[in-house]
């Protein structure tokens, strides 16, 4: 997958943030990383995610695909959750 580049803000497209959640659901599936851990990573993802759009100078852009990465953490959340 081709990242997106840095805005002129300096912030990531949501591409970063969509294979950082895609990755860590594969690791778990693959059991190459205890469920404690990543539910860890994953609550750091939806933390930072969701101050990120809450952020009212956020460009809406990038608050769209920051929301779409961001209810994908909180489904893996929640599936993380379930294998406890």
């Amino acid at each position: 997958m081709s990242m997106e580049p840095l805005d002129s803000d300096g912030l990531p497209g949501h591409d970063y943030f969509l294979d950082a959640v895609n990755h860590i659901d594969q690791a778990v599936a693959d059991s190459k990383i205890p469920a404690s851990a990543a539910k860890g990573i994953v609550y750091s993802l939806v933390e930072t995610l969701g101050t990120m759009v809450g952020d009212p100078d956020l460009p809406a852009h990038l608050k769209s695909g920051y929301m779409g990465a961001l209810d994908l953490a909180v489904e893996l959340e929640a599936k993380i959750a379930k294998l406890r």
